[in-house]
């Protein structure tokens, strides 16, 4: 007898799918993303007996219509060779409502157990099932669960193994859909047998004949199929013409009609049947006046909580990175192969940590999500926001992740998982980089009291946060109307009932996301850290300008003889070592890259050292600051960093100023948001596409700002 089989869980949004799946199969699991699509693909197994069972958990889809990606993905699983059961969990507190897509199952002949999940809320509501009439209706076993606590699992699994195991197709009774539908489905089903092939054998042709007849995408898709097409379009021509009606909602009719008369013998109401405490809650959380104001001060709690609660822990990291690195360097003599010591301390030890130390943000961000997700609030989210993020090509749910995007883009792309449409999350994932994340804050707070008077710099802090949103939000409604056009998809919004998460939920949430982190955007950035560690290190320069050393000796001999602090002595010697820093960065690749770059640049208001700047940027926006403080020749110091506004006031113009914040704001994003970008779409083309549009708009942009100050003369004047 086999010992391996291989089940596939499916059922609609919100139904608790997720919680059973976990259940089943604990940590052993596997996420990641269907080929070609943003639709997670997750994975597990759990054995039972002598027999072990991996489970795939298709996305939760309302029917197996060819509507939304998650449903043409849904489809295809259900429809490979080598399924064994179909594990159809089923949300019994609405049970009319998630039987539809147990009659489309059905039809596929596959072996299925049923989960009634979420017996406690049906309990509530003062449902009861007969349940031997309702298993002999569907021609399957049903388990009632509760799959937050784990209630009914254990027979879950029983009826599961004792399904596998017998192997067989139970005669389900086909739905009636009419006289002349039957006939229809009669005519095309004996069109599907004459002309298909081996490949589709293994599914019943009446499931294939109604697809056709409801003119779906992926069956109609099926070469086999072509020759039952004239067939199929002959039928529901007679078919619209004999009941003014499309065949597909004459189907989906039939089959309401025929759930209802299941649940009518065998689903019952207490008539006691009071109002439920989510009712209540609701009246208030998605009350049309108090609903967003509540719905704002929930994210910015989620905010707050997610950045506040990581702080600490980055900062251990950082330290434990820190403290790493200076143990090598201590231990290790610099002038024993320097360049390896320089590459493990500052190119891999700081290029891992510098991934590291989001890990907290990433973990608690989806520690909060997930009792967001699971309490059944951000289905409540989705439906407050809807309505605004449409007029702009977006809906609800991409609020969230465009909100945290201001904290960091990485956790805010991951935080878009919650977003089931992929042309509504691909387009969200590509405008959120405009967010200005708290990586260009330590820019925007060097440049606004560099050039702007105090009374102004909130006033310009906000202006480039606004700046942000404003352009993200016309971007996304370009893209919608352009490249991801489309809303013919109807967005089903469900309004689960509220619930407690569970622990054990909630931690899984967070390890999945955190491991997919590591993996994926750790290693993209550690490779792209060690680039960027040689770039700016060669080719070494060994002849200088001046003679730096002798100059800083004669400038310690001299301070000593006149009597001079030694604070001050050790300001000039730092200076010339900045300076010597700075002349040999120009020399290195990356500074010759700026230096060739410049011409190009020049029409934005940048020289080379701004460009170069902006060339290390991309390893982290804050790296844009640091290496102006070498360029000019600055030290580390909070005096010094003064010294580094004013010579930025010496140089260049308020005009300029404002660019440099603007390029910024707009152009290609930190490499992390790139690999993580390139992970959640799935696409180098995305990924590459997004970048080069990234620089394209913040480029035209900046120079329409710069040359419009040119021609008006509007800030073009150094600073006194």
């Amino acid at each position: 007898m086999k010992k391996r089989f291989k089940a596939v869980l499916a059922g609609n949004p919100n139904c608790g799918k997720t919680s059973i799946f976990n259940a089943l199969t604990g940590a052993r699991q596997h996420v990641g993303n269907y080929s070609g699509v943003t639709v997670e693909s997750k994975s597990g197994f759990f054995e039972i007996g002598d027999i072990s069972v991996e489970i795939v958990d298709l996305p939760g889809i309302y029917s197996l219509s060819s509507g939304s990606p998650e449903e043409k993905i849904a489809f295809a699983e259900l429809t490979k060779k080598g399924v064994d059961l179909i594990i159809n969990v089923v949300d019994s507190s609405i049970p009319r409502r998630n039987l539809y897509l147990t009659t489309q199952l059905a039809e596929l002949g596959i072996p299925m157990v049923l989960a009634f999940n979420m017996s406690d809320d049906a309990k509530k509501k003062g449902l009861s099932f007969d349940m031997p009439k309702l298993e002999k209706y569907f021609g399957a076993p049903i388990v009632q669960t509760i799959g937050r606590t784990g209630s009914g699992i254990e027979e879950l699994a029983s009826k599961i193994a004792k399904t596998l195991k017998l192997q067989t197709r139970s005669a389900r009774p086909m739905p009636a859909y009419g006289t002349d539908t039957d006939d229809a489905i009669r005519a095309v089903s004996e069109a599907v047998e004459k002309y298909g092939g081996k490949n589709i054998s293994h599914i019943p042709v009446r499931f294939f004949a109604i697809k056709l007849l409801e003119n779906d995408s992926c069956v109609a898709a099926i070469p086999e199929l072509n020759q039952a097409k004239p067939e199929a379009l002959n039928q529901m021509r007679h078919l619209r013409e004999k009941h003014a009606i499309d065949p597909e909602s004459y189907m989906a009719d039939r089959r309401y009609a025929m759930i209802a008369g299941a649940c009518a013998g065998a689903v019952s109401a207490s008539r006691e049947r009071r109002r439920e405490i989510s009712d209540k809650i609701d009246a208030v959380m998605a009350n049309k006046f108090f609903g967003f104001p509540l719905f704002l001060i929930i994210i910015y709690l989620t905010f707050f909580f997610t950045f506040t609660c990581a702080q600490p822990f980055m900062d251990w990291i950082e330290a434990a990175f820190g403290f790493m690195s200076d143990s090598v360097k201590a231990a290790w003599d610099e002038n024993t192969l320097p360049f390896w010591r320089s590459l493990l301390t500052d190119g891999i030890i700081g290029g891992v940590g510098g991934v590291i130390v989001f890990l907290p943000n990433i973990l608690f961000l989806f520690f909060a999500i997930a009792i967001l997700e699971d309490s059944g609030y951000m289905a409540r989210a989705a439906f407050i926001m809807d309505g605004i993020m449409r007029k702009f090509g977006l809906q609800g749910r991409s609020f969230v992740p465009l909100v945290l995007g201001f904290g960091c883009n990485v956790p805010a792309i991951m935080a878009t998982r919650c977003i089931e449409s992929e042309r509504d999350r691909t387009v969200t994932i590509m405008v959120l980089p405009l967010m200005s994340c708290g990586a260009r804050l330590p820019i925007y707070a060097l440049v606004i009291p560099a050039f702007f008077a105090a009374e102004y710099q909130a006033a310009m802090m906000w202006i480039i946060y606004i700046i942000g949103v404003a352009v993200a939000l016309l971007a996304a409604k370009i893209m919608r109307n352009t490249l991801f056009k489309g809303d013919g998809e109807i967005y089903l919004m469900e309004l689960p009932p509220y619930r407690i998460p569970t622990v054990r939920s909630l931690l899984l949430h967070m390890w999945d996301r955190g491991k997919i982190y590591l993996h994926k955007a750790g290693t993209i950035i550690l490779a792209t850290s060690v680039l960027l560690f040689i770039a700016n290190t060669y080719p070494q320069k060994t002849v200088f300008s001046k003679d730096y050393d002798a100059i800083a000796e004669q400038a310690m001999k001299t301070g000593k003889e006149k009597g001079e602090p030694e604070e001050k002595i050790n300001g000039i010697i730092a200076a010339l070592e900045n300076e010597k820093s700075s002349e040999m960065l120009e020399y290195t690749a990356s500074g010759r890259i700026g230096k060739f770059l410049e011409p190009m640049f020049s029409p934005i208001g940048f020289d080379w050292k701004l460009t170069t700047a902006s060339i290390g940027a991309l390893a982290a926006k804050e790296v844009f600051v640091s290496q102006l403080g070498i360029l000019y020749a600055e030290g580390e110091t909070d005096e010094n960093s003064d010294t580094l506004r004013e010579r930025l006031a010496k140089n260049y113009t308020p005009a300029q100023g404002f660019c440099i914040m603007l390029f910024s704001l707009m152009s290609i994003p930190c490499l992390a948001t790139l690999a993580v970008m390139k992970r959640e779409l799935n696409s180098w083309k995305l990924m590459l596409v997004e970048a080069l549009a990234l620089f394209a708009v913040a480029y035209a942009a900046t120079a329409a700002v710069y040359q419009t100050c040119l021609l008006f003369g509007i800030g073009t004047k150094l600073i006194p």
